[in-house]
């Protein structure tokens, strides 16, 4: 059977969006909702001889019951035959979360969740489990186009493969198209601008363009064998890596991407065009941890 599809829930409009996002995800999965609310000890200074905090006796199971009933109820609106189960548990939400990616076959939080920072663009909880979950993460942000595609980020690299696959299974539960998009640019050129630039130096842009439409290509083709059911638009764009895939999430209704590609800063286990993504896309972002 297909893991769960876990939500993390906290009660904020961000939280409520996301179980309904989830909910329609563990549907196309044909597997259950577990709905996830994790709560810290209170960070005020409690009096040396006052008695212990307990969360039973400070209105907090109220409280708890509440917000995982209305998002209970969201869900069934959502998707009223899907089997949902609750997990309530003390402790850092990030890290709660972060446990459950270990066996669920998706993890689904909100773009800003409750906390100190609200006016945050996006919650500390989303940014750290797109870097170190278990399963992909999927932060939902942004007005989705319904009848858009699932764009998928490209970037030929091996960590990327797992995004590639994840990609091709969404837009086939969803019954869309793909849309797989690759952006260059011409870094070399500008490696050598200033006033030490050899004058030898000429940059092949034809040559260049065919290499990244191939590498676009062989992506492209080691998975769409596997899913020929899966129409597929390869675009390939002469752009900044950033504001182009930004632009095409407008047109998107879910953007696929691995938490760290080609150049930059190797150990870092998300990427800074991802948290780009997570930040500004127009769509929800699902992140897709490759292996290693």
């Amino acid at each position: 059977m297909v893991q769960a599809v876990v939500v993390g829930v906290d009660g904020s409009p961000a939280a409520l969006a996301a179980v309904e996002t989830a909910a329609h995800e563990a549907a196309l999965r044909g597997t259950s909702l577990r709905l996830v609310h994790a709560f810290g000890w209170p960070s005020v200074h409690v009096p040396p001889r006052a008695a212990p905090w307990n969360p039973t006796t400070a209105g907090v199971r109220e409280l708890v019951d509440g917000t995982l009933a209305e998002a209970e109820s969201r869900a069934r609106e959502a998707e009223p035959q899907l089997e949902i189960d609750r997990e309530v548990t003390v402790g850092e939400p990030v890290m709660v979360l972060e446990l459950e990616s270990r066996t669920a076959s998706l993890v689904v939080v909100g773009s800003r969740g409750r906390g100190a920072f609200g006016s945050l663009l996006l919650g500390s909880t989303a940014v750290h489990l797109s870097a170190h979950g278990h399963s992909p993460v999927l932060v939902v942000r942004g007005r989705p186009e319904p009848a858009g595609p699932v764009l998928l980020a490209v970037d030929g690299s091996p960590a990327g493969e797992a995004a590639v696959g994840f990609a091709f299974a969404e837009a086939a539960m969803r019954g869309v198209d793909l849309l797989a998009l690759h952006v260059w640019n011409t870094r070399t050129e500008r490696a050598y601008e200033g006033p030490g630039d050899p004058l030898n130096v000429v940059v092949d842009i034809d040559r260049l363009q065919q290499e990244e439409q191939r590498l676009l290509d062989d992506t492209i083709a080691r998975w769409q064998s596997r899913r020929p059911e899966v129409r597929v638009e390869r675009r390939l764009v002469r752009s900044r890596v950033r504001h182009a895939l930004i632009e095409a999430s407008a047109e998107a209704q879910l953007l696929v991407t691995g938490a760290r590609g080609h150049g930059g800063f190797t150990g870092l286990l998300l990427g800074s065009v991802s948290q780009a993504l997570l930040h500004h896309a127009d769509c929800p972002v699902a992140v897709v941890r490759g292996e290693g």
